[in-house]
């Protein structure tokens, strides 16, 4: 059995090749493309008045996929809906992942979201219900910003009743 050394040099030594274990990470990490590191993500926070109501919207844009948050007086979360590109007729299936059956606000987005972008998207809604011209004018906006950020495909590329960007 050897005891570790007790002199300062050990962990000097000890601490030497830490540091240089950290700087060889440190230059790796410098030369690789950003979208390597983060995984292409970027978020996007914005606020809108839409109808006299004060909507905050959050877009949080992966690889493949775009998390949308839409809220109105709280910070909670709302319903949450998934939805994706289905093969073989370009449809869209959506799930409600949290939230009442009767309350389907927000599934409409998701699924024309799906349509305008080819992502598959996640959108939690927290809007007032019973007021489909309030989603509808928050949808408008949220895509205003995706087509901003470069976040829809191309006309020619878009299958089925997809949103216009006028």
């Amino acid at each position: 059995m050897s005891s570790p050394p007790s002199s300062s040099s050990g962990k000097a030594l000890d601490f030497e090749a830490a540091s240089k274990s950290a700087v060889a990470s440190v230059e790796y990490l410098k030369f690789k493309p950003q979208d390597d590191i983060a995984g292409g993500v970027q978020v996007t926070s914005f606020s809108e008045i839409v109808d006299e109501v004060t909507l905050h919207f959050q877009i949080i844009r992966l690889a493949k996929q775009i998390y949308v948050w839409i809220g109105s007086t709280s910070a909670n979360l709302g319903n949450l809906y998934a939805a994706a590109p289905t093969r073989p007729n370009n449809t869209v299936s959506v799930t409600s992942i949290l939230g009442g059956v009767s309350d389907n606000t927000g599934s409409g987005i998701a699924r024309r979201l799906v349509l305008k972008t080819g992502l598959n998207i996640i959108v939690a809604c927290n809007i007032p219900k019973n007021n489909p011209m309030l989603e509808a004018n928050a949808e408008k906006k949220l895509i205003e910003k995706l087509i901003a950020l470069g976040y829809s495909r191309p006309k020619s590329q878009s299958s089925g009743p997809g949103l216009s960007s006028s």
